[in-house]
């Protein structure tokens, strides 16, 4: 491999970009490749079936061809608001998906790392983190506590913020008042209706890990609509 493509895999891993790394197993000429960034004519001929590859996160020699893709995809950064029971069965089932994971929470007895080993906790208001954490539409917001002063902060900044997943947990109730606040606070109902509450895919089920992997579900959807979305 030149040292010019190693440079570039280092640079655009430090900036967590989508793209991958292509390499001819004929002639062992490499090249990063990218959606709508030109192909050389080692590989130009199979651009449909390294789109398709990229496309599903696929790594390994492309059917029918002498070429290996190794995929490299920017984690999606989850916020948890809420050091729940339930944020604990969530980060099991994260821990083996490309998702970086911080829980946030005031209440210092939820919070600790006995709790969430392995995992970015911070021990204090949304309100006041969410004016340190750099956000963008690539991240996604959960929401677990039910109480406003800590959820609504939250939800407020992720919807500025436009979070390209924003999910709330609580009944229909709770959501019914959830989104007549954030109406009073000046949201419009296109962006309230952009929370998924009461939060997760409905599979019936009614115990923590089961609400665990209906949310999870949801996200995994959500995010791979945004891996889609980001090619056109």
């Amino acid at each position: 491999m030149k040292l010019e493509i190693l440079n570039e895999i280092i640079k655009k891993k430090s900036s967590s970009q989508n793209f991958a790394l292509l390499t001819n197993l004929t002639n062992g000429n490499s090249e990063i490749f990218e959606f709508g960034k030109l192909l050389s004519i080692d590989f130009e001929n199979y651009k449909k079936q390294i789109e398709n590859y990229h496309s599903l996160k696929k790594n390994g020699v492309i059917d029918g061809t002498q070429i290996f893709i190794q995929n490299f995809t920017k984690p999606i950064e989850v916020i948890i608001v809420g050091a729940v029971h339930i944020a604990q069965y969530l980060v099991d089932l994260f821990k083996n998906l490309n998702f970086v994971i911080t829980i946030v929470d005031p209440r210092k007895f939820f919070i600790t790392y006995e709790r969430f080993p392995n995992v970015k906790i911070i021990n204090d208001w949304p309100e006041e983190i969410f004016k340190k954490l750099e956000t963008d539409s690539n991240n996604a917001l959960i929401t677990l506590t039910h109480d406003p002063k800590i959820d609504d902060p939250a939800l407020k900044h992720a919807l500025k913020n436009k979070f390209f997943y924003i999910g709330a947990l609580g009944s229909k109730k709770t959501h019914t008042k959830r989104c007549q606040r954030l109406k009073e606070s000046g949201f419009t109902e296109e962006e309230i209706a952009s929370i998924h509450g009461p939060i997760g895919i409905k599979l019936g089920g009614k115990s923590g890990p089961e609400i665990a992997l209906s949310i999870v579900s949801q996200l995994v959807l959500e995010s791979n609509k945004l891996l889609l979305n980001s090619k056109k």
